[in-house]
């Protein structure tokens, strides 16, 4: 049985501040193996903290600590990326990107640092450097993220017929 995992994507030509939530099926992450169980007991604030996140998110505990446990184990392995959104997305600290979107801009410079800084100033040698050694560590998320941006105009009408192109 697939996991559910809601995403957020703004939807080219239509009304500007809307951005459209749906749920797809990840067969990947169903099959992701599990560790053995280990118990452990959060401090005060900690526990709060996760109590609240999963109160304010609806998943459970387990979940909620085992997403900041991974999320803080990749930002030591990655100084200079943090995470955001629904579903979680690395992104480079100051480029204002994620790390899939930023492997998505070298891919259409066709890996031209130079030209594609050129274009976007706030993207820095530090941060395509990041991008770059995230998705050589993390290629499937990566791609999953490029594959679901992929997604045609038309898929995204079907999924939401409310959804009304400006003029």
């Amino acid at each position: 049985m697939g996991a559910l995992i809601g995403i957020a994507l703004p939807l080219q030509g239509f009304l500007p501040s809307f951005q459209a939530r749906y749920c797809v099926i990840d067969p990947a992450m169903a099959e992701a193996k599990r560790s053995q169980p280990f118990s452990i007991r959060l401090g005060e604030m900690a526990d709060l903290l996760v109590t609240d996140e999963a109160r304010s998110s609806g998943r459970s505990r387990n979940a909620v600590v085992e997403e900041l446990a991974e999320e803080a184990a990749k930002t030591r392995l990655f100084p200079g990326l943090g995470f955001r959104g629904n579903p979680r997305r690395a992104w480079a600290i100051g480029s204002g990107l994620d790390v899939w979107e930023l492997i998505e801009l070298l891919r259409s410079y066709d890996d031209s640092d130079s030209l594609l800084r050129l274009h976007h100033p706030l993207v820095g040698e530090r941060h395509l450097q990041l991008a770059r050694s995230y998705a050589e560590r993390f290629p499937d998320e990566i791609e999953r993220f490029l594959a679901l941006a992929r997604q045609p105009i038309e898929e995204t009408v079907s999924l939401f017929p409310f959804l009304q192109r400006q003029s």
